[in-house]
């Protein structure tokens, strides 16, 4: 099978915890870079970065690199990429995406414009026609232009790869699933432990959660554009790739997962999104103020994404929120907080300063993964085990 360079974005601050997935995958790192990491495979990793991958946005398959400083070199440097070992006769393509940072070409635009002019004209050659009827598969492409060198992609994925599925309902602010699972993983939570989300929404932390906890691979219950690559991706590997994930799923483990909400609608709406997921067995879920947030077990673990102030109307009101989340916590005996913000003064509020704090990017938002760490539990006697 033909090895060649897979690309992985991910939010930026997540590239860590992203590398780590892939190399447990059993892939080689090529490149990590700021909201990507490169890697090597062929078309079974494909498949099993789609499906396996929880904290991706998509799966790119790199189709060259090259420098372009003007847009003659962009057009040329385009027409030059193996486009026939990519898309065959009948196969519709579009540059779906182009950024560009640093860079002498910036407008995306023309930069899209002028490297579907150069696709076109490479395959002409090629296929010897004069018109393309792009009645078959889709091939969207993806372009990055960073100091004048491009790096050009497809598409494998199709719709990002946070839409699991699942969340058929939503909350009016929530947090991307990829980015949940990215949050969960950069904690020492496992699924022998205490998870709570004090302000859960639509459900997604728990969700995340409970979906680790039982091995259920991300994307195993959706379709990927890539599936209709026939000529490069045969249906044999995407079957054996959901059988692999299919015989990893944990059947029901112990959990003691907990997703509090004011809103009635809102636990409605994580339940019913939990049981389309295949979890809601393994969450409980109520309608609970966080200032009544309390557990009568240690070494438990709050992972959450409360309102930031953004979302609620008084500069007072957000205040008020952090300052109560601090005092329960402070009365968690030997628990761990981690909270993902913009709120700029939320340590202040909360009465207590994180002993690490992480940036990462919220969509376009900057926000702020603050960690309060708490003590390890004790080691546990063979017979606990």
């Amino acid at each position: 099978m033909k090895t060649f360079e897979i690309i992985a974005p991910c939010h930026f601050g997540m590239e860590s915890v992203l590398k780590k997935e892939i190399t447990d995958l059993g892939y080689d790192i090529t490149e990590v870079s700021d909201g990507r990491v490169t890697f090597l495979g062929d078309a079974d990793a494909v498949c099993r970065a789609n499906v396996f991958l929880r904290t991706a946005e998509r799966v790119l398959a790199k189709v060259g690199s090259f420098h372009a400083e003007t847009f003659e070199e962009l057009y040329q440097g385009t027409k030059a990429l193996r486009w026939d070992e990519w898309i065959p006769k009948d196969g519709k393509f579009w540059v779906a995406k182009a950024a560009s940072v640093k860079s002498k070409l910036f407008s995306p635009s023309d930069i899209q414009s002028i490297m579907k002019k150069a696709m076109v004209d490479s395959l002409k050659e090629v296929y010897r026609v004069s018109w393309f009827e792009e009645s078959g598969a889709s091939f969207p492409v993806r372009v990055f232009l960073l100091k004048d060198e491009v790096t050009v992609c497809l598409d494998t994925t199709g719709e990002s790869l946070h839409k699991r599925g699942y969340r058929k309902l939503t909350a009016k602010a929530p947090i991307a699933e990829n980015l949940a699972a990215g949050l969960i993983m950069l904690t020492p939570w496992h699924a022998d432990r205490i998870l709570v989300d004090p302000f859960c929404g639509s459900g997604t932390i728990p969700i995340e959660a409970a979906m680790m906890a039982a091995n259920i691979a991300p994307g195993m219950k959706r379709s990927f554009l890539s599936q209709d690559w026939k000529h490069i991706i045969g249906e044999r590997l995407w079957k054996d790739t959901v059988s692999e994930a299919e015989d990893l799923v944990v059947r029901l483990p112990e959990t003691d997962i907990q997703g509090y909400d004011l809103d009635e609608e809102m636990v409605r709406i994580s339940r019913e999104n939990a049981r389309l997921a295949g979890v809601d067995k393994l969450i409980h879920f109520q309608k609970r103020d966080v200032a009544q947030l309390s557990h009568p077990k240690k070494y438990g673990f709050i992972i959450t994404n409360p309102p930031y102030g953004e979302r609620l109307s008084g500069g007072d009101d957000i205040d008020k929120l952090y300052r109560t989340v601090g005092e329960r916590y402070a009365a968690l005996d030997s628990w761990s907080m981690y909270l993902i913000t913009s709120y700029e003064k939320a340590e202040n509020a909360i009465g207590k300063k994180a002993d690490r704090n992480r940036k990462i990017y919220n969509g376009m938002m900057k926000t702020y993964f603050y960690q309060f760490l708490g003590p390890k539990p004790p080691r546990k006697k063979p017979q606990e085990r």
